[in-house]
């Protein structure tokens, strides 16, 4: 089949095909262009009306995890981050990550004093100048939506915040919902209004949380494609979010209960990642 037909996006929504939509995606994995070309070749024997985003995106990953893990790692990010659990308490900590490694001291899952009542803030990061409040939206389902209900309610929060820390003489702080998935039209109008920081998997076009976690270089355990699902679970449950803590020796490793075989797999997987990134 040609490159005319139409693909459904995991929110329902049909559109045409874009192919350079799919080679950006495979060369941010690390992929080279000739690599690239052979899976586009091969998926495209296989492309019809239809098809969903979800199994362009299955074929692809699994051509470039039979020859480069790495490379396949870094293609599942975004999937990655579904796969972080019902909680939500995995990527707050991911996140706190990110801004960590932005030069800010962080702190997840803190209680904090406003005008008029406390607030349970996912992640507070702070430097010498600057004081960010931050409101995480972890959807473990690909298509899902913040709605406008979202920034409405945390921006009353953020505002009492805003409050208690005028009237005590602190830093002023500044409010950011960062989700993995996508914000409503209204949402991204309601944030610009109010000067709130929305941020989403590809929004803004400038400082998306991909950007962030690209500039970060930090990946989430759950890419390493040599780990079971099961595997990540106990990783998470035990506050291991990053693969780069899987590079090194240490006790992650009896945690899983590996065999010395795939310790020093999984270890030279999180390597490369890390370093080639």
């Amino acid at each position: 089949m040609g490159q005319n037909f139409q693909v459904v996006k995991a929110s329902g929504v049909m559109e045409p095909f874009d192919e350079e939509k799919l080679r950006k995606s495979l060369r941010r994995s690390g992929a080279e262009d000739a690599l690239i070309n052979q899976i586009i070749r091969e998926l495209s024997d296989q492309w019809h009306d239809g098809i969903t985003t979800k199994s362009i995106f299955k074929r692809a990953y699994k051509m470039l995890k039979r020859r480069n893990r790495p490379y396949a790692a870094r293609y599942t990010l975004k999937q990655a981050m579904f796969d972080f659990g019902p909680s939500g308490f995995p990527f707050e900590d991911f996140i706190a990550e990110v801004l960590k490694s932005q030069g800010y001291e962080v702190e997840t899952r803190q209680i904090l004093p406003g005008a008029c009542i406390r607030h349970e803030i996912d992640v507070v990061a702070q430097n010498e100048n600057r004081l960010i409040w931050v409101e995480c939206k972890y959807h473990p389902i690909p298509g899902s939506v913040s709605n406008v209900k979202v920034p409405l309610y945390v921006h009353s929060r953020f505002r009492d915040l805003e409050q208690y820390q005028n009237g005590n003489g602190g830093i002023r702080g500044e409010g950011w919902i960062i989700t993995n998935t996508r914000f409503s039209e209204d949402s991204m109008e309601y944030g610009r209004c109010a000067g709130m920081r929305l941020i989403g998997w590809n929004y803004p076009s400038s400082g998306s949380l991909r950007e962030m976690v690209d500039k970060a270089n930090v990946h989430p355990v759950t890419c390493l494609t040599y780990l079971t699902r099961q595997e990540k679970n106990k990783l998470l449950e035990n506050g291991i979010v990053l693969s780069s803590t899987l590079s090194r020796p240490g006790g992650w490793s009896d945690l899983l209960h590996l065999s010395n075989e795939r310790r020093n797999k999984i270890m030279s997987e999180a390597q490369t990642l890390f370093l080639n990134s």
